[in-house]
C-alpha cells in the first residue's frame, strides 16, 4: 500500500493516519502455523518541523511451533512503531531513517521490515520449556524418559572406576 505524503511534506505540524494489514503470505516465518490476526497497524505519521515520523503500533496473533518441544501454542504480538522517514536518507544511509519513494512511502514494505526485524528468533511455549529427549524424542515437560540419564562416553572409564 503505498501512502502519499504530498499532502503533509510542505505543512510543518500536519499529520495523516494510516491503517494497513500486511499480507500473511508475503511473511514466511519459520514455525508459524498460521495467523489468527494478520499483522496490523495504525498509526500516524507527522510532519515534526519538517521531519516526518511515523508512529504508532503493529498487532499480529499467530500459532506458532515452540523450538524445543514443537507443540504449537498461541502468541500475540504488540510492537510500538517509531519511524524517521526522510526523501534523501543522505550519503551514509542511516538505518534509522526509512527513505521515501518521492512524495509516498511504501507503507507495506516499512511495516513488514519492522515486523521481521521484531519477531523473535527462537519461539518457546514457556520460559522453563524442557524440550525433547535426545534420545527417544519424548516430551521432557510431560515428566522424564525412560533412557534415563546418559552419561558422556568420554567419561565411561570413570564410570567403571565408580562400579567398584
Amino acid at each position: 500500500m503505498k501512502l502519499n505524503l504530498r499532502e503533509i511534506i510542505e505543512i510543518p505540524g500536519a499529520s495523516l493516519p494510516f491503517s494497513c494489514v500486511l499480507d500473511p503470505a508475503e511473511l514466511d516465518f519459520p514455525g508459524v502455523e498460521r495467523y489468527s490476526l494478520p499483522p496490523t497497524a495504525e498509526g500516524v505519521v507527522r510532519n515534526a518541523a519538517g521531519a516526518l515520523e511515523l508512529s504508532g503500533a503493529l498487532k499480529a496473533e499467530m500459532t506458532i511451533l515452540c523450538d524445543r518441544c514443537v507443540k504449537t501454542f498461541p502468541l500475540k504480538i504488540e510492537l510500538p512503531l517509531q519511524v524517521h522517514l526522510a526523501a534523501d536518507p543522505g550519503d551514509d544511509e542511516n538505518p534509522d531513517i526509512f527513505p521515501l519513494e518521492g512524495d509516498s512511502l511504501d507503507l507495506d514494505e516499512l511495516l513488514t521490515t519492522c515486523f521481521v526485524l521484531n519477531m523473535d528468533s527462537k519461539h518457546l511455549c514457556n520460559p522453563d520449556c524442557l524440550g525433547l529427549c535426545p534420545n527417544c524424542g519424548a516430551d521432557l515437560n510431560e515428566g522424564p524418559c525412560a533412557c534415563g540419564k546418559q552419561i558422556d562416553p568420554r567419561f565411561a572409564g570413570l564410570k567403571q572406576l565408580l562400579d567398584i
